[in-house]
């Protein structure tokens, strides 16, 4: 009983480990972001961020590349579930990758 107690807190103390893994990055000032469905402006739009937004970045994705206030990228950020946005609207501070690609 102890084993599986201790397994379960593991668990839980990995999971919590994750979740606080998790960074939050702001959206370029003044700009209302489309959230879209995939990595690009050929996807469905699932609502906009407002102004002042800042989004966790749980993954990113190679997709069409994009021209916007932090530069040119064909890098577009996992914001959640089945939702992407253009990291050339993302202050992340880098030119490239700051999150593992999404699988």
């Amino acid at each position: 009983m102890l084993a599986g107690l201790a397994g379960a807190l593991l668990m839980v103390g990995a999971a919590t480990a994750e979740a606080a893994a998790v960074r939050y990055y702001s959206v370029a000032p003044g700009v209302s972001l489309a959230v879209r469905t995939g990595p690009g402006t050929s996807y469905g739009i699932v609502r906009y961020l407002p102004v002042g937004a800042k989004v966790p970045i749980f993954c990113q994705t190679p997709g069409q590349t994009i021209t916007g206030t932090y530069g040119t990228t064909n890098i577009w950020d996992n914001i959640d579930d089945g939702q992407y946005v253009s990291d050339a609207y993302v202050n992340t501070g880098s030119d490239g990758y700051v999150a593992g690609r999404c699988g």
